[in-house]
Order: C-alpha cells, then sequence, then structure tokens
C-alpha cells in the first residue's frame, strides 16, 4: 500500500489552537465583551397634578370676597387641607364652607365635617372674606394635604450598580473537530433597574371643627325641639302646621312644597319671591316659639337663586313681643348677611365698608346649613355659615365700631315669638329660596 507523507514545512494548523484565525476572533470577542460598559440613566419621573383650584373675587375698596372650587385630580382623600399664599396687605376676617386660618401671608384652609371626602375628580366649595391694602393678588401657590397642586419630581430612582463584567481571559478551548467555533454575540441580560416607589401620600386626616358649643345631633332627634320640618307630610300650598302669611300686603310671591328640589328626603318649602314692597311671602310656623329659653337655637338649611343685592331684603322673621311685636328679621344688604331690627331699623353689622366686611354672602346654587342662637336674657347673639361662626354677625354686649354698636343702642334683650320663612324686598330685588331640615329649640342644634 502506498504511504502518504506530508510535505516538509506544509505542517498542517490546528484548529483552535493560539496563533490560528480562529483564536485570534475568540480573543477579540473577549476583549470586546470586557470593553462593554453599561450605563443606566434612570428616568425622572414627574408627577401628575393633585388639585385644581377655581379662584374669583369681588371686591371693593379695602374689602373683598373670594369663593374657591377645589377638584381633587389625584386619590380619593378623606380630608383635605389647601394652603396658599395671600398679598402682604391681605387679611382674612371670616369664611364658610371651610376652617381658614392665617400666619402672616400663608393661608390654610381645611374641610368641615360635612366635605372632607374627596373622590378623584371630586369638588369642594368654600369661600372667604377679608380686607386688603395696596392690592389684591391672585395665589399661584395651592398646594393639597402638602403637595404643590400642580404636581412635583418624584424622587429619582437610585441607580442600579453597573453589571459586573468578567475581565479575566477566557480560558483557551479545547480543540474541537467542528469546523469553525460558535461564538454567542448577544450580550447576557442586564437586570431591568427597579425605580424606587414614589412615596404615597398619606391622606390628611379630617380636622375636627371647634364650635363654641356642643350641638345636639341634626335633624329632629335633638332634645328641646320645639320646630322640627323636613316638610315631608307637606305638599302643594303650606298647611298644618305651616300656614302661608303675607305680612304688610300681598303680591306676586308664592310659597309652595317642592318635590324636585331637598336637601334631604323628597320635599322643600320653595319661596318664589318677588321684587317691590308688596311681594312680601312668607311660611310661618303654627308651632308656639315662645316660651323657648333662655336661648333661641335656629338651624336650616337654605338654597337660593341669587346673590345677596346691595338694597335691603330679608329672608327669616321673628316678631318680638319686647319690641312692640316689631321683627327681628335676618337678610341681606350691600351683598352680605346681615341682622335688620323693624323698629328702628338697625343693622348688623353696621353698613360701613368695614361693617360689611365683616360680614359673608350667601352662597348661590348649593345648599348652606345657617344656624343662628339669640340670648333672651341678656343682648347677645351669633350666627353661623356652614358651622364657621360669621364675625360681624355676632352681638356680645360690648359695642363694637362696624359690627354692633348700632344695635347695642336698644339694651333689652329680644323675645322672639314667631318664625316665619320667606321673602321681603324693599326695593325692585326678586330671588327663589329653598328651605329644609328647618329646627328651633332650646339646645344648640347642628348641621
Amino acid at each position: 500500500m502506498k504511504q502518504f507523507r506530508p510535505v516538509r514545512g506544509h505542517r498542517p494548523a490546528a484548529r483552535g489552537l493560539p496563533g490560528s484565525p480562529v483564536a485570534r476572533l475568540v480573543a477579540a470577542l473577549a476583549a470586546l465583551v470586557a470593553g462593554l460598559v453599561v450605563v443606566l440613566v434612570p428616568g425622572t419621573a414627574s408627577a401628575a397634578p393633585v388639585c385644581k383650584v377655581d379662584y374669583t373675587t369681588n371686591q371693593w375698596p379695602g374689602g373683598f370676597t373670594a369663593s374657591v372650587r377645589l377638584t381633587n385630580l389625584g386619590a380619593a382623600v378623606s380630608g383635605w387641607t389647601l394652603r396658599w399664599t395671600a398679598g402682604t396687605g391681605e387679611q382674612i376676617t371670616n369664611a364658610w364652607s371651610a376652617q381658614v386660618s392665617q400666619s402672616g401671608t400663608t393661608v390654610t384652609a381645611a374641610n368641615v365635617a360635612w366635605n372632607g371626602s374627596l373622590a378623584t375628580g371630586g369638588v369642594a366649595d368654600f369661600g372667604f372674606q377679608g380686607t386688603w391694602s395696596g392690592g389684591l393678588a391672585t395665589p399661584s401657590d395651592w398646594s393639597l394635604n402638602g403637595v404643590p397642586c400642580g404636581g412635583s419630581s418624584s424622587p429619582s430612582p437610585s441607580p442600579s450598580p453597573s453589571p459586573t463584567v468578567d475581565h479575566s481571559p477566557s480560558p483557551s478551548p479545547s480543540p474541537s473537530p467542528s469546523p469553525s467555533p460558535t461564538v454567542d454575540h448577544s450580550p447576557s441580560p442586564s437586570p431591568s433597574p427597579s425605580p424606587s416607589p414614589s412615596p404615597s401620600r398619606s391622606p390628611s386626616p379630617s380636622p375636627s371643627p371647634s364650635p363654641s358649643v356642643t350641638p345636639s345631633p341634626s335633624g329632629c332627634s335633638g332634645t328641646g325641639l320645639v320646630v322640627c320640618a323636613g316638610f315631608e307630610d307637606q305638599s302643594g300650598t303650606p298647611s298644618g302646621e305651616w300656614q302661608v302669611t303675607t305680612p304688610n300686603c300681598s303680591g306676586t310671591g308664592t310659597a309652595t312644597i317642592d318635590t324636585a328640589t331637598a336637601h334631604s328626603g323628597g320635599r322643600s318649602l320653595r319661596i318664589n319671591g318677588g321684587g317691590n314692597y308688596c311681594n312680601h311671602i312668607f311660611a310661618s310656623t303654627t308651632k308656639n316659639v315662645s316660651g323657648i329659653a333662655p336661648v333661641v337655637y335656629g338651624r336650616m338649611w337654605v338654597r337660593h337663586t341669587t346673590a345677596l343685592p346691595s338694597g335691603h331684603v330679608a329672608m327669616i322673621t321673628m316678631s318680638d313681643s319686647r319690641d312692640g311685636g316689631k321683627d327681628l328679621r335676618i337678610g341681606g344688604q350691600n351683598g352680605a348677611l346681615q341682622w335688620n331690627r323693624e323698629s328702628d331699623d338697625a343693622t348688623l353689622p353696621e353698613q360701613s365698608p368695614s361693617g360689611v366686611a365683616l360680614s359673608a354672602p350667601l352662597p348661590v346654587n348649593r345648599w348652606v346649613c345657617l344656624r343662628f342662637q339669640i340670648d333672651t336674657t341678656q343682648q347677645a347673639m351669633r350666627t353661623y355659615l356652614d358651622d364657621q361662626e360669621v364675625a360681624g354677625l355676632r352681638v356680645d354686649g360690648t359695642p363694637t365700631t362696624d359690627v354692633d354698636s348700632q344695635w347695642l343702642r336698644r339694651s333689652t334683650a329680644p323675645r322672639p315669638t314667631t318664625f316665619r320663612l320667606g321673602w321681603e324686598s324693599y326695593g325692585s330685588d326678586s330671588d327663589t329660596i329653598w328651605y329644609d331640615d328647618v329646627a328651633l329649640g332650646s339646645s344648640p342644634i347642628g348641621c
């Protein structure tokens, strides 16, 4: 048999051995992998807006009122606190539908008992009155429960360490009969960086209102109630415990039981009050309120359609047996609530710009809780809107300029003997008013 011998000087190259083309390729790939640096750049996430605030004002020289609508754009909350910066010359004097406090230029408004829960998209309306000098600023730095309304940057996630790359040389592969080595060009999958979660906001607890008295439960379960009416037993024209009356003269005003609008249940008392004096219209309780003592406490939910006018109007009247049967009246003038005494036309507060600034408007197109207390043993009265006392509607026995100096010209405490709900206009002003959940008694009554 013929034997073949290799030709001298032409030794076949061993595959995979150092110096071979395959070995050089493997070495080059190893160097490439060793040189890879994976840089993880964490993204910076911006938190979405948590709220929206609509702010409108009505101002006059030295005074103003503001209406605030808070819309919750974030997660549902069971209590809310809204903060902002007021102008340097602004001072808030009273508020409604929120507990408002001021420290320097920092203003804080917290919910009251009935409007603390806000679902996503939920709305809370409140307002306040104040004084100003130098200019009236529009706030721009609103924050809800400590978080700016426009959102803020979430904490940047901590960057994950760069993946460890083994720079030690790879062992030389053993000779393989394969014609060429198989090289995996896909780098090992790097773990995705897990951004640290943004800290969750814990809703602030609902602040507890601090009324000066401890009211009995709302509705008709309180003690000492002489009048308690939701008008559920009424229909058409008020009758039975409520009678339509037209003091002085009658006109086109009407009093009816409404089944389309109610604060609770399915009915309310509706007053269509016309302009001009002879359109006086009231529904009067037949209950004997002359024995309520020593303090007469009243509570009712009120809703109306037209802002209080500059002219004088009255919505609630009570005959005062200690003033010749003349009326003690709750109504409005110069756009704000006031008490008025028929016998001498005294007003509370006094109708000066400073006095009016200490009162409050009656919000329109929503139900408002109106409460009052009249001491029959001394000249002392207090009035509340949505459990916030109205500073300008307080009589404390000590004359206060722009508030009760005029009122205290008469020293005798009033003694209400009747209670009427309706409308009197002493000019051309008209309004539509609803009353519901009305209560009168000798103990404080809650909203």
